[in-house]
């Protein structure tokens, strides 16, 4: 998963090839696309894969030593075998998708550290499997996949939960701004502010951008941005929070920048 993607089209990630998925445009008219559809793939690879965890773990000889157990029949370096494959090409299908697509675009990054380490492990233990001398890495394997699966999962819900909370505090910002123009003040919209714009925010309306007071006093309530509970006073050259609500008087504020 890469959340720094973002394109105005459908289609997918250029790096781990996951689909990208529109969220709902906010109320300034803006929209984006996101990996917040990969959340539930995920956390379903991810069970599934702690799922066989437990078998693959239980029939590795070393687990075995440590526990002081010892499982065996004719057949388990097979099962084994078949087991952890599921876990690899299921459970690590995400990272190796990512290993060829960051190879691709000649961008190595974490997917192909996960993928490189994943395919070594797995190559060399079904070598193992079929002959070839040394101890197999199964266990380890799974246990892999199922911490980078777990890792990413908790990530994407991170991401996910933080654009939402973007998208609340977007919709804090009204659509119109005042923009005082020498002595004449008209209406516009607020993602047109440009820096050192001067807009006129007036007795009980919310504040449209950023800014610094350049006239006017008033006490303005960011109880909904900082957790303040009483309004703030505020007067020439303080600064002024998005959002914020004015209180009962005129201010006239210079955007600090685009709201672009």
């Amino acid at each position: 998963m890469h959340p720094q993607i973002v394109q105005d089209a459908p289609g997918k990630c250029p790096l781990c090839g996951m689909a990208l998925v529109p969220l709902a445009k906010s109320k300034v008219g803006g929209g984006h696309e996101s990996h917040s559809g990969g959340i539930a793939d995920f956390k379903k690879r991810f069970y599934v894969v702690l799922a066989l965890t437990v078998p693959v773990m239980l029939l590795s000889e070393m687990i075995q030593h440590w526990l002081n157990i010892h499982i065996s029949f004719p057949g388990s370096k097979y099962i084994l075998l078949a087991l952890s494959s599921i876990v690899f090409f299921y459970g690590g299908w995400p990272f190796l998708k990512g290993l060829v697509e960051e190879i691709k675009v000649k961008n190595p990054g974490m997917m192909t550290l996960i993928g490189f380490a994943i395919s070594v492990a797995y190559i060399y233990s079904a070598a193992i499997v079929f002959g070839l001398k040394g101890m197999d890495f199964f266990w380890e394997l799974a246990t892999l996949i199922l911490i980078m699966l777990l890792g990413h999962w908790i990530e994407m819900k991170s991401v996910a939960g933080a654009s939402r909370e973007l998208e609340l505090l977007v919709q804090l910002m009204p659509d119109d701004a005042h923009l005082v123009d020498d002595e004449n003040v008209t209406d516009v919209k607020t993602r047109t502010l440009k820096e050192s714009d001067i807009i006129l925010i007036k007795p009980g309306e919310k504040v449209a951008a950023d800014g610094v007071i350049t006239e006017g006093e008033s006490y303005l309530n960011e109880s909904m941005l900082t957790g303040e509970s009483k309004p703030v006073e505020k007067g020439k050259g303080d600064k002024v929070i998005a959002g914020s609500i004015n209180g009962n008087g005129a201010i006239k504020v210079s955007v600090l920048h685009s709201s672009k």
